[in-house]
């Protein structure tokens, strides 16, 4: 008896039915994302006398990956390999959408948007991150709160203070890497 690895049951790597458009869409998307990245990426201003690695790095690393990411989505999808129909998921179909916990991250998302100026970034992402751990679920509330803190001071240093993105400090301004 011999059986095909690629068209093993629950392999996932079977072939659809029907006509790859939907899929080929996506890994085309993608693309186009990676290539608006770079373009993007291209018109960030920096300094002549910057020597270190600059604002431009991670735009162009994030846009690099999805091209590549697109790319060999095209690649797979032309050569067959397409992904299981939805009822070969570990996904209950039948489940409703727990729109209480969309509504809450929703609104702290529109509140960090609003906090970002008056309060200043490290503030509005710590809200936004102890939000969004909360309405996930996540116990206990202090250990969110502690890591939430940690984590958007660790991004305002590393994109403040490493690559010189300017987000804004709020009241934190002129304390190490928060100076705007």
């Amino acid at each position: 008896m011999s059986t095909s690895v690629e068209n093993a049951p629950g392999s996932g790597t079977a072939a659809a039915p029907g006509r790859p458009i939907g899929e080929l869409i996506f890994a085309l998307l993608i693309v186009s994302v990676g290539v608006v990245g770079f373009v993007a990426g291209a018109g960030i201003q920096t300094p002549p006398s910057a020597s270190d690695i600059g604002p431009r790095a991670f735009p162009f690393a994030v846009s690099a990956l999805l091209v590549a990411v697109g790319v060999g989505l095209v690649i797979q999808v032309l050569r067959g390999h397409r992904g299981a129909a939805d009822e070969g998921e570990d996904v209950d179909l039948d489940a409703k959408t727990d729109w209480l916990t969309v509504g809450k991250l929703a609104g702290f998302v529109l509140v960090h948007a609003f906090l970002i100026v008056p309060l200043g970034w490290p503030v509005a992402a710590a809200f936004l991150f102890f939000g969004a751990a909360w309405s996930l679920g996540a116990r206990p509330w202090w250990r969110n709160l502690v890591t939430a803190i940690v984590l958007a001071l660790v991004l305002q240093f590393v994109f403040g203070g490493l690559l010189g993105v300017s987000l804004p400090p709020g009241f934190l301004e002129g304390f190490g890497v928060f100076g705007g």
